[in-house]
C-alpha cells in the first residue's frame, strides 16, 4: 500500500478512499482517486498491474439502520451490492459509502 500511495502522491493524485487486504504473503489495494487518467499513467509507468472499475458513491445519514434502508432500496430494484466500503468521521451527520453493483440473476 505504501508504494501505491507514494506513486500516486508523486503524480499529484489524491486518494479519496482506500481498501487494502492481504491473503498470506500477497496483498491488494483498491483506491478511489480524483484523477483516473493521471493515476493510470503513474501506475503504468511504475509497472504496477491495475484494473479499472466503476464505483457508485452515496451519502447516508449517520444513524442506525441507514445502510439497511439503503441496501433494501437497491435490492427492491434488483441491484446487488458486490463490494462496499465506507466511513463516517466522528461526530459527522453523514457517512460516505462507495460500492460496486450488479443486477440480480434473471433481471
Amino acid at each position: 500500500m505504501a508504494a501505491v500511495a507514494k506513486i500516486l502522491a508523486d503524480a499529484k493524485v489524491n486518494i479519496v478512499a482506500v481498501l487494502g487486504s492481504t491473503a498470506g504473503e500477497h496483498g491488494s489495494v483498491q483506491v478511489v482517486v480524483d484523477n483516473i487518467t493521471k493515476a493510470k499513467k503513474a501506475l503504468s509507468s511504475a509497472q504496477f498491474a491495475y484494473a479499472v472499475g466503476t464505483l457508485e458513491q452515496a451519502e447516508l445519514p449517520n444513524k442506525p439502520g441507514a445502510l439497511a434502508e439503503y441496501a433494501a432500496k437497491l435490492a427492491k430494484k434488483g441491484i446487488n451490492i458486490d463490494a462496499a466500503y465506507g466511513s463516517v468521521p466522528k461526530g459527522a451527520k453523514k457517512s460516505v459509502l462507495f460500492f460496486s453493483t450488479s443486477s440480480k440473476a434473471g433481471d
